[in-house]
């Protein structure tokens, strides 16, 4: 005897679908969406480090090539590392990486700072392994990180937009 009905959960999906459709949501890269504002119109201030390029190259894959940009994005990248891990030895087996972008929307036409915010987050790395997972694992946990704060960027730009119209 099971306690899962798939007539209940069927008709409650469908109703949940009914609501949604009924509250006006519509998906924000869909064709036609808010995102849609953005696409080709955000020119992001150029990497100077092997950071702040995966958060251009995230940056630049959703917003797509520029060729007459409405808006300028401009930030700062912080981070700080933390072991985490240690033996009895006292070696370290793990580090926590932290990392916060403040970044600024301003619209180029009118130089009129449409919003300025933050984001953060954090991923982690073990230590442990070959040398060349010693030399690898930072390098893309920062770049996990990177397109990390890439995307809640590209989620508060949206929101903003959104509420600009």
């Amino acid at each position: 005897m099971s306690l899962f009905d798939r007539r209940t959960f069927l008709i409650s999906a469908i109703a949940s679908l009914g609501a949604v459709a009924g509250c006006g949501f519509s998906p924000a890269y869909a064709p036609g969406g808010t995102a849609a504002a953005l696409r080709g119109q955000v020119d992001v201030d150029a990497p100077s480090d092997r950071e702040s390029y995966a958060l251009v190259n995230r940056l630049s894959t959703v917003f797509g090539p520029t060729t007459a940009p409405l808006y300028r994005l401009s930030y700062d990248i912080s981070t700080t590392e933390h072991a985490i891990g240690l033996t009895r030895d006292q070696e370290i087996t793990r580090y926590h990486i932290e990392g916060k972008v403040s970044f600024t929307l301003t619209e180029i036409q009118t130089e009129r700072v449409l919003t300025k915010s933050d984001v953060s987050s954090f991923t982690a790395y073990s230590a442990t392994g070959s040398t060349v997972d010693a030399i690898t694992a930072p390098r893309d946990a920062y770049e996990r990180l990177m397109v990390i704060l890439a995307d809640q960027m590209v989620s508060k730009l949206i929101t903003t937009v959104e509420m600009q119209k």
